[in-house]
């Protein structure tokens, strides 16, 4: 017989095998025993289920949303953090199936069965108590359609070598929506520390909105074949959720822009929707400023000498930091650029003091002058060193200890407000009908205010629209997505069309492959289309 099943680890499940860890021949389903019904209890139960997304957000995730769009390149200096290709790879749409960076499957069908296991120990799946365990898993299976396409429809544990296909990706789109539409009345609406990075009726109303907005590009039959003027049916649906969200009332633009993303952001962030949190000693692995400071930047810069080297690998592609040129928009000051000044280590800010390497004030340049295009070498001196303007939004963590090994205490994001009001902004530009007389000029407006950006004068366009998210939720793990959506993933930036001509027109990249682990499992799988 042929098996085309995933092939989970049984490890990822301590409890079931505590007795005997080499005694893999017992039916799963008859080493459940009946779980205390108290709240602490299926809080600690559904503790490890909630954040099987942490460590791809943390790295492999990002990397991929990131470095894929035309926000960034991963560039290496004289073979330093080449490492095969993983960076270079992105940045050139070249990446194969081999390559690490698209590699997080596994950990999303892990963070699945786990649910899958949870659910039933807490009964199946009943309602209120497994709502929270039903949206996450939600949401761990739209990334895993939202990167990969077709994928198996994982909603129940596995009998022993049971076979399972890979679904349409339209299917598990449905799928999704009637996870989210079932659980949301039984979902928490308190907004507080208590449900801080775990789902509430307003993440699921946000990754509804979500998946609502990129419809058309989910239930498109073929990904290759999708085009921004394919009618999507959903759109008053987006702006369904996202009027919900904003008469709740719990969410405001009130914190600084800057502020939300500083170590030690939390609960207080009234922009947050849904958070992935961090913690520099208990719940590590976010490293992002360590692949944004320029290479030399342990030294000083940051008013303090850091215990561990950075990478200095990620640049803004020039054309991309263009979009950072609003009078008097707080987010510009995200784009490190220019001659470089100490930076306060209390307040974050930059000092009157030049920051001086090798005797030399460093200068960030716009430009990326290469040394040799297929690996994106820059070289390793100083000049290579300061090659590409760079991010300052997660600013690096200054507590972290060598033994930490740069681990920052700065929460992601994964669904904020302001989104909300964009997403909502794009739904009636695009043909919802618009509601509470909101205008897709007012409701970009109001991140404008927030940001002390001059206000959009007139009727924005699809175009402008995307410019703002560009300079919203940049290096948050969405531009991706965007470009997609819009059609624009294919477009012409950084160095991609000088290395690999071919990306123009390979819109099977529009999902990243099947990795190969994956397939060698999985025998009777085929690998997407391209690939």
């Amino acid at each position: 017989m042929n098996i085309n099943y995933i092939k989970f680890i049984f490890s990822f499940f301590p409890l079931i095998f505590a007795v005997s860890c080499t005694d893999l021949d017992v039916e799963i389903k008859s080493q459940y025993t009946s779980f205390p019904n108290s709240e602490i209890a299926i809080e600690a139960k559904s503790a490890d289920v909630l954040f099987a997304m942490r460590d791809p957000l943390a790295r492999d995730y990002h990397h991929a949303q990131t470095l894929s769009s035309d926000e960034a390149v991963g560039v290496s200096l004289s073979g330093d953090y080449y490492d095969n290709g993983r960076y270079a790879h992105m940045s050139l749409h070249s990446w194969t199936p081999d390559d690490a960076v698209v590699g997080y499957f596994e950990t999303l069908t892990s963070g699945i069965t786990k649910c899958n296991k949870t659910i039933l120990e807490l009964g199946g799946e009943e309602l209120p108590v497994t709502a929270s365990i039903r949206a996450v898993r939600a949401y761990y299976f739209w990334v895993l359609m939202d990167s990969y396409g077709d994928v198996p429809l994982l909603n129940r544990l596995l009998d022993e070598d049971e076979a399972i296909d890979r679904s349409p990706r339209a299917n598990v789109a449905r799928y999704i929506e009637s996870e989210l539409l079932a659980v949301l009345d039984y979902l928490p609406t308190n907004v507080d520390a208590s449900t801080y990075g775990k789902p509430t009726r307003y993440m699921a109303e946000a990754l509804l909105a979500k998946l609502y907005l990129n419809w058309a590009v989910y239930t498109c039959a073929d990904v290759a074949s999708y085009t921004p003027a394919m009618t999507n049916e959903k759109l008053d649906d987006v702006v369904a959720m996202c009027d919900d969200i904003i008469e709740s009332g719990k969410f405001d633009l009130s914190d600084p822009y800057l502020s939300k993303f500083i170590p030690e952001n939390g609960p207080h962030i009234k922009d947050f929707i849904y958070v992935m949190p961090y913690d520099r000693a208990t719940q590590q692995g976010m490293t992002y400023a360590r692949f944004w400071t320029h290479r030399s930047g342990n030294k000083g810069f940051y008013g303090v000498d850091l215990p561990n080297s950075v990478a200095g690998n990620f640049a803004y592609n020039p054309e991309f930091t263009d979009k950072f040129s609003l009078t008097g928009d707080d987010r510009n000051e995200q784009i490190l650029r220019g001659p470089l000044y100490v930076r306060d280590p209390s307040t974050y800010k930059a000092t009157s003091t030049p920051w001086i390497v090798d005797g030399v004030h460093v200068t960030l340049t716009r430009e990326i002058e290469l040394k040799d295009l297929p690996t994106l070498d820059v070289g390793n001196d100083l000049k290579g060193r300061s090659q590409g303007y760079r991010s300052i939004k997660f600013y690096m963590d200054l507590k972290a200890t060598k033994a930490q090994n740069r681990s920052q205490s700065n929460d992601v994001p994964i669904f904020r407000y302001a989104d909300v009001l964009l997403m909502k902004a794009e739904a009636i530009l695009r043909g919802a009908s618009a509601t509470k007389g909101d205008t897709p000029a007012s409701l970009m407006n109001q991140i404008r205010s927030y940001v002390h950006a001059a206000s959009f004068v007139g009727s924005p366009t699809l175009e402008d629209l995307l410019d703002e998210r560009a300079r919203e939720f940049v290096d948050e793990s969405w531009r991706r997505n965007d470009l997609i959506r819009f059609g624009k993933f294919e477009d012409d930036w950084g160095f991609k069309h000088v290395v690999n001509p071919a990306a123009k027109t390979q819109k099977f990249r529009r999902i990243f492959p099947i990795p190969t682990y994956v397939l060698n499992t999985n025998t009777n799988w085929k690998q997407n289309t391209g690939y």
